[in-house]
């Protein structure tokens, strides 16, 4: 049997009693307390038990039903709808409020609908956790207990090596690839090879706050370059900030807007890196998941000089939690990597190294990036068009769509709102480096929006857009 609904009716206040019902109901809904499948009071009971007419309640349920809150069977009764699990993860203590830590927490909140920078949940590939646990509990039990190499294991090496020869046409050796803590992790390593503190960097405007974050904790000045349809505007770099002593570019689908980098721009930027012995940092940010054409190929693979230092990573494809990436080194700096990987940063887990290793040799990893790409061709495509039905403004990003927001509407406060709903759109301003120059949008995230939630989730986010408008 239902038990009671706890309503509690203010007849006295000028809100109307079907609206006060409507709220009460849909506060506990999102909020957790009623769960997917929660029965419901029939109307006709409810309105009994709060002492008010049957259509105040019923026109209550309606407005419920209209917002796709709950459902309505003469089988069941009325039950509240299914909607997507999204508990919000909270760091551990309060960050300083307006830290970097703060933003931290709130960009990698989640898991969520719309969330960027993480696989869709039903493409985790089952077997490869398998290994990974089965890898672990061997390695446990074993007798025979060393240090790994530090640079990685040799099998994954030569599988990465491997891909990126046909994949991104990286001609390197196993030699050359060190494996990393992710992405960051190779950021951190190739930062201290690199030892250019005080010296000055190009970024992206807008571009990834957590790199740009991380140059600033190595000391380097940060040179903002602009990015438009071509992806950065080298030209303008050289023209502001010919000084610089490294340029961090993401010209696969630069982050967060998109666009790849042009060949034109490619060859004028490695050819003023091989003149002035500027150093490259390749970040291959979704390159493998190309969903309107063909990838191009890496700028590595351009690069004759050996100035571009690849940094790549499996979280995008894989997942984040496995925490792995990899940096492949040019060879003058191959014994360099390796020397700060063994004394500063060596290779995780091994287990999870070899598991992945297995995934990519027996052709598990390919054959994922395929159905990835269908399934998030079929989602972006279906996102489009619940926004278009919305008459919102926007763009394709990579594997974002980027919602164009009102003028002075703060896409920071609309993001922190929408959290509250389990839906988590990156805001795009914090992309930028300064806020003089931000623009304010949303960045919905393809592989985080399957389509049975796509409707329900696209009309949450006008209505709150509207409210903030």
């Amino acid at each position: 049997m239902t038990k009671p609904l706890r309503i509690q009716l203010d007849r006295s206040a000028k809100m109307p009693l079907a609206e006060q019902i409507h709220k009460a109901i849909s506060t506990a809904i999102e909020s957790g307390v009623l769960a997917p499948g929660a029965r419901l009071p029939s109307w006709l009971d409810l309105a009994a038990q709060l002492g008010v007419a049957r259509g105040t309640v019923r026109l209550a349920y309606e407005r419920l039903s209209d917002a796709q809150l709950i459902v309505a069977s003469r089988a069941t009764g009325t039950r509240v709808a299914d909607r997507p699990l999204a508990p919000v993860q909270k760091m551990e203590g309060r960050p300083d409020p307006g830290s970097f830590m703060e933003m931290y927490g709130e960009l990698t909140a989640g898991p969520a609908i719309f969330q960027m920078g993480v696989p869709a949940q039903e493409t985790l590939p089952a077997k490869l956790f398998t290994k990974v646990r089965s890898f672990a509990l061997r390695a446990e039990s074993s007798a025979s207990v060393v240090y790994p190499d530090p640079r990685g294991e040799l099998e994954l090496r030569r599988e990465i090596a491997a891909y990126l020869a046909i994949a991104r046409g990286i001609m390197c050796s196993p030699a050359q690839i060190l494996i990393t803590s992710g992405f960051g992790g190779g950021l951190g390593l190739t930062l201290r090879v690199l030892g250019l503190e005080g010296r000055k960097a190009w970024v992206e405007n807008p571009g990834f706050p957590f790199t740009r974050h991380g140059l600033e904790l190595a000391n380097m000045s940060l040179s903002p370059i602009p990015v438009d349809a071509d992806g950065m505007n080298v030209d303008y770099g050289l023209q502001h900030a010919p000084d610089a002593d490294l340029v961090v570019v993401t010209p696969g689908q630069q982050a967060p807007l998109g666009p790849a980098l042009s060949l034109a721009r490619r060859l004028r930027l490695l050819d003023w890196a091989a003149k002035e012995g500027v150093w490259v940092i390749e970040d291959d940010y979704l390159s493998e998941l190309q969903l309107t054409a063909r990838a191009a190929p890496a700028l590595a693979s351009l690069d004759r000089a050996r100035r571009v230092i690849h940094i790549g990573s499996f979280s995008k494809t894989i997942s984040p939690a496995l925490r792995l990436g990899f940096v492949v080194a040019p060879s003058p700096l191959v014994s360099r990597f390796a020397e700060v990987a063994a004394c500063l940063a060596p290779a995780p887990w091994t287990s999870v190294q070899l598991a992945t290793a297995q995934f990519m040799r027996d052709g598990h990893y390919m054959r994922h990036l395929r159905r990835m790409k269908r399934l998030y061709s079929t989602q972006r495509d279906v996102l489009l068009k619940c926004l278009e039905r919305q008459a919102l403004e926007t763009t394709t990003a990579g594997l974002a769509v980027l919602v164009r927001l009102p003028d002075g509407a703060s896409d920071v406060s609309i993001a922190r709102e929408m959290l509250a709903f389990g839906l988590g759109p990156a805001p795009l301003s914090p992309w930028y480096v300064s806020p003089s120059s931000a623009r304010s949008g949303l960045l919905l995230g393809v592989a985080t929006s399957p389509e049975r939630y796509v409707a329900r989730s696209c009309d949450r986010l006008h209505e709150v857009i509207r409210r903030f408008a």
